[in-house]
């Protein structure tokens, strides 16, 4: 019975599998496509960082950001700012006075100081943005006593009007007092950088 049953023939071989041939212009697409992804990234960056760029401040913004100073008592003396340029410091004080109620000074430094820049007073400089002075910082200071009023100083900048000064051996530019004394006589005193500060009182004053 066994010599009348039909032999299965055995199964045929596997073929093995051969990837498909790579059409030609595939890799230039690819790196067709690849390039315009990265022209549109770099495109984005460019347009995100352009409106980030430093701009010049304008006129009613200082050069230098700070916040409102510490309260001040009446009669006690403060150092505002140091102008080191003019080989000046501002210093301040509240009165207490309603015709005065904030006084501020403008003290030379030592006398070793070397100055390579101007300081004015106010009513000689009237600084502003329309005459070429540069508003460079503002100071707030309130009183203690009344911390609804505060006293703020403008301090104005004004560019030099001739060349910068020569650099001495350690890099700095430096006005030595001979040769500001020599400047000044030759009427060559505006070639200097000028410093100069304005004092204004704002806020309510508080009741008595």
């Amino acid at each position: 019975m066994t010599a009348n049953r039909r032999r299965n023939p055995d199964p045929p071989p596997r073929r093995a599998r051969t990837a498909a041939p790579a059409r030609p212009g595939d890799g230039g697409q690819d790196r067709a496509f690849r390039q315009a992804v990265l022209l549109v990234v770099l495109a984005t960056m460019v347009a995100i960082a352009v409106p980030l760029r430093a701009q010049p401040a304008p006129p009613d913004r200082p050069e230098r950001e700070r916040p409102v100073g510490t309260p001040q008592a009446v009669g006690a003396v403060h150092t505002l700012r140091q102008i080191p340029e003019a080989c000046t410091r501002l210093e301040g004080e509240f009165t207490g006075q309603a015709a005065q109620p904030y006084r501020l000074r403008a003290v030379p430094a030592a006398v070793s100081c070397q100055p390579r820049a101007r300081y004015l007073d106010a009513a000689q400089a009237r600084p502003s943005a329309a005459a070429g002075w540069v508003l460079n910082d503002v100071i707030r200071v309130p009183d203690a006593a009344c911390p609804s009023r505060q006293a703020v100083v403008r301090v104005w900048r004004q560019p030099a009007a001739g060349p910068a000064p020569a650099r001495d051996g350690q890099g700095q530019a430096r006005i030595y007092l001979e040769q500001a004394r020599q400047q000044a006589a030759a009427g060559d005193i505006a070639a200097l950088p000028r410093f100069s500060a304005q004092l204004a009182t704002e806020g309510p004053a508080c009741p008595p």
